[in-house]
């Protein structure tokens, strides 16, 4: 979230972070986002339906008019209604190289599988859980010395440069959908994903404790 918000700050950056909001009112990132002055409110989740849950946060997007909404740390599974009414609009990132360890517990079951790469992939959210269409991903390799912390650390650097990159291309018009897939109309003349994040942004990266 810091990263999203620092990245935004920058005046060529093509999205503005309108609102920041938590399930949680203990969530730290609701105080980081006000110092920052980002509005930020928390609407409870716990002892009641979801779809009431689910219906007064779509009433204060909607008053907030946000175009676009960003997860970053939001454990909670959204209805299927909820998620086709941001169809294209709703974006996450996963701390995996999605199809790959879906779920929890990514970096442990990466650890535990053997695998030589791992990292984070930003896609689009679908009704299915991390089943999206894919934006864009970042790879660390997988070091023989490796615990699950020190992996967990390379893997969050990296969502920190990939996270504000995606939402740009998202906010700027340079995402569609075509059969199941995202296509990203930001690519060199040799097909490689370009960064558009403008000369100086600043980016965090460092972990966030919520």
């Amino acid at each position: 979230m810091v990263a999203l918000l620092e990245a935004a700050a920058h005046p060529d950056y093509p999205a503005e972070i309108a609102l920041v909001v938590s399930n949680r009112a203990d969530a730290a990132g609701l105080d980081r986002a006000r110092e920052m002055g980002v509005p930020a409110l928390a609407i409870p989740s716990r002892a009641r339906p979801r779809e009431a849950f689910e219906a007064e946060l779509a009433a204060v997007l909607a008053q907030h008019q946000i175009a676009i909404l960003a997860l970053a740390g939001f454990m909670r599974v959204l209805t299927e209604g909820f998620v086709q009414a941001w169809e294209g609009r709703m974006i996450n990132i996963h701390p995996s190289l999605l199809p790959s360890f879906p779920g929890l517990d990514t970096h442990a079951r990466a650890l535990a599988g053997g695998v030589r790469l791992h990292g984070c992939t930003v896609h689009l959210v679908s009704p299915g859980v991390d089943e999206g269409p894919i934006l864009a991903q970042a790879a660390v390799p997988v070091l023989a010395h490796d615990t699950e912390a020190s992996l967990a650390a390379r893997v969050l650097e990296q969502e920190h440069r990939l996270y504000p990159a995606a939402l740009a291309w998202l906010a700027a018009g340079r995402v569609r959908v075509q059969e199941g897939r995202a296509h990203v109309a930001a690519t060199d003349a040799r097909g490689r994903l370009v960064n558009p994040l403008p000369a100086g942004a600043a980016v965090s990266t460092q972990p966030l404790r919520d």
